[in-house]
């Protein structure tokens, strides 16, 4: 049981580094009316109502700003600390559910998982989207991160080995692309 503990943790953290909020919402609503979740000192702070309805609100926020030409930009550069922050604190809390796993690695784990979705996503995704449709694809593109985000927290926590088959099969398509592309300009 441990190892799929450490499996939804990932794929919570990479979760985080589409969507800060909503990783941090599911794990929340799932703690507060589930017993999928039991969260231990001091992460049960999620599953307050006031965390709870602050996550929310957050949520809308994010999920506007992105959906916005430029303000898309400028919300991808504060969440470039955000993104990273919630991926450090959702692996912490939801590994600290299943295993014993010491708090100082979930975080760091949970931190570079985030961080490193967000980046390939702001510095590789996002770009090309904007190059290749002129922004017109920038919308549907965040609903798809949204959407993603959303059902990846999700599957971390109800089928935790899905989700990291998932992000092996994804992990190695970013490679092959940016191998393929490599090779092109060469």
């Amino acid at each position: 049981m441990e190892i799929l503990g450490i499996f939804s943790a990932f794929g919570l953290s990479a979760s985080a580094g589409l969507n800060a909020y909503i990783p941090l919402l599911v794990v929340a609503l799932l703690a507060r009316f589930t017993n999928l979740m039991k969260l231990q000192q001091p992460w049960d702070a999620l599953a307050s109502w006031w965390i709870i309805g602050l996550l929310v609100v957050l949520s809308l926020i994010e999920f506007f700003a992105d959906k916005v030409p430029a303000i898309n930009h400028i919300n991808d550069i504060i969440q470039t600390l955000i993104r990273p922050t919630a991926g450090a604190i959702v692996f912490a809390a939801s590994a600290n559910v299943l295993t014993e796993v010491s708090p100082i690695l979930s975080l760091a784990c949970g931190l570079l998982v985030a961080g490193g979705v967000h980046a390939v996503k702001t510095a590789m995704i996002r770009p090309a989207v904007t190059a290749t449709t002129a922004g017109a694809g920038n919308v549907p593109v965040s609903m798809l991160e949204d959407v993603v985000s959303t059902v990846v927290s999700v599957l971390s926590v109800l089928v935790p080995i899905l989700v990291v088959v998932f992000l092996i099969i994804l992990i190695a398509w970013v490679i092959s692309s940016r191998h393929k592309r490599k090779s092109y300009q060469d």
